[in-house]
């Protein structure tokens, strides 16, 4: 059956506007009048740049009929993250005070993709300082699950996977320090690729007047196509222009062929983190998939990391990361309270404290337990090429805003769990710099997305994202909810 346009992939609408089958000023018109339809009831798209949009737009369609491409999204109308900076849009991280911020120049990612030849037309909508997997803020409102709106999307990168999901765009951009690409991708059922630590630059990705980069964060893709993750990557990844003066990036190739040329483990759940079963169900069918293909697949194979170490670890380093956001005020006042803090506490909320307001030689402590986790992945990934696991504890949860995020709860296998607790799926491999695609696995019992998270080694992007690519070729892919077809 053909796909209709609205979902077709970046590559494929590429390709239709380089040989003069589609035009990106006409597709641009499609994603437009789809987003007057179905943007009301997401709340997805929440800025637009029609005028520079049109005028792209039909600047390459012109540039077509002369034989002349700009580049591998020549034409290809897309949306951003709203927390990239990007030209006649605001960038605000859902802070009032930010409403006005319109920047002066586009963050290099934004950039690189209007290099490549996209029609950057719109941005989508996060959660207040990206820091929620939830997206909802007071400038823009909240951000609905297009398979059921009164569910999240994710977060922080929530607003670009609801768009992607819903054919409002044809392709998307986000970030991750803990899961905010990952978590979005599995909850609305596209795919997501968090690359490795630091081959993407973040610059122009950040708060006005901040140009370090936060240890951990990265950013990176989303799609409809694992084909456009790869795409989108090779336009992202890369030094930027002072590191570039010495320094290249090459990626490892791989060259597997087919699902029965990998070796794979599977971890379904933690006991740090229990997993509901519909999720561990479903990536358990995409294991049993792949050994049925005859790949060599493990159950019980782990990195020899304590996962319970593994989130401690990845919690304090998260909120050291992240600390910088912190009034003085704020600051003084979570000190005090760190202050009061058993050393023994076990607690997401007493982690938080103690990791925002850590010294810096406590943080030596922590970056250092980091590097040996990092070295214990090292040794596993020379006897499998990936690990499956979940990206998140559960589908998609309803709309809870209520109280701090430690405080909301979610239902795992019938039992009260904290939102914060799921974060171990994120912080397990991202804390410790390796990359991971989310792929779609299939759906839950109540027809919610499920993804798995496919994890590679350090450098093994392609890998993680080539298993994507096979998976969708020969197990399924991106479907889209219905009432959106």
């Amino acid at each position: 059956m053909a796909i209709p346009l609205a979902f077709q992939s970046a590559k494929t609408l590429a390709a239709r506007i380089r040989r003069g089958k589609l035009g990106s000023e006409e597709l641009l018109d499609l994603f437009l009048a789809r987003i007057e339809r179905y943007n009301p009831k997401l709340n997805a798209v929440i800025a637009t740049d029609l005028k520079g949009a049109r005028k792209r737009a039909r600047a390459a369609d012109k540039a077509v009929g002369k034989g002349e491409i700009w580049g591998p999204l020549h034409g290809v109308p897309m949306t951003i993250k709203e927390s990239f900076d990007a030209v006649r849009m605001p960038t605000t991280w859902g802070l009032p005070e930010l409403k006005d911020n319109y920047p002066k120049h586009d963050a290099l990612a934004v950039e690189r993709f209007r290099n490549a030849g996209a029609v950057l037309f719109g941005k989508t909508n996060v959660p207040t300082m990206l820091a929620d997997w939830q997206t909802f803020n007071a400038i823009y409102g909240t951000t609905n699950n297009p398979w059921d709106v009164s569910r999240v999307p994710g977060g922080s990168s929530g607003g670009s996977a609801a768009a992607l999901a819903a054919g409002l765009t044809g392709l998307e951009a986000g970030s991750d320090i803990g899961a905010s690409i990952r978590d979005p991708a599995h909850f609305c059922g596209v795919y997501g690729h968090k690359p490795t630590f630091g081959i993407c630059p973040t610059n122009g990705q950040a708060l006005p007047g901040m140009f370090a980069a936060q240890d951990i964060t990265v950013v990176g893709p989303l799609a409809r196509s694992a084909d456009d993750l790869e795409l989108a990557l090779s336009v992202m990844a890369g030094p930027d222009e002072i590191e570039g003066r010495g320094m290249r990036l090459s990626l490892p190739v791989c060259r597997k062929r087919s699902l029965r040329e990998f070796r794979i483990a599977v971890m379904l759940t933690a006991d740090t983190a229990e997993v509901d079963r519909s999720v561990q169900n479903c990536i358990q069918a995409v294991a049993d998939f792949a050994a049925n293909a005859r790949a060599r697949v493990s159950n019980t194979a782990r990195p020899e990391i304590d996962t319970a170490d593994a989130h401690h670890v990845f919690i304090h380093l998260l909120r050291a990361a992240t600390s910088r956001g912190q009034s003085d005020e704020v600051f003084a006042r979570n000190f005090a309270a760190a202050q009061k803090v058993d050393p023994s506490a076990t607690d997401y909320r007493s982690w938080m404290l103690t990791g925002s307001t850590m010294s810096h030689r406590d943080w030596l402590h922590w970056n250092e337990m980091r590097h040996r986790i990092r070295h214990a992945w090292a040794r596993f990934f020379e006897k499998y090429d990936v690990l499956l696991c979940p990206a998140g504890a559960t589908p998609a949860f309803p709309h809870n805003q209520s109280g701090e995020r430690w405080e909301r709860m979610v239902n795992v296998n019938g039992k009260p769990q904290p939102s914060t607790t799921q974060m171990f799926w994120a912080g397990f491999s991202g804390m410790a710099y390796l990359p991971s695609t989310v792929a779609p696995a299939g759906l839950s019992p109540e027809g919610l997305p499920v993804g798995v998270q496919i994890v590679g080694p350090q450098y093994g992007d392609l890998t993680c994202i080539r298993f994507a690519q096979l998976l969708e070729r020969e197990y399924g892919g991106f479907v889209a909810p219905p009432g959106y077809e």
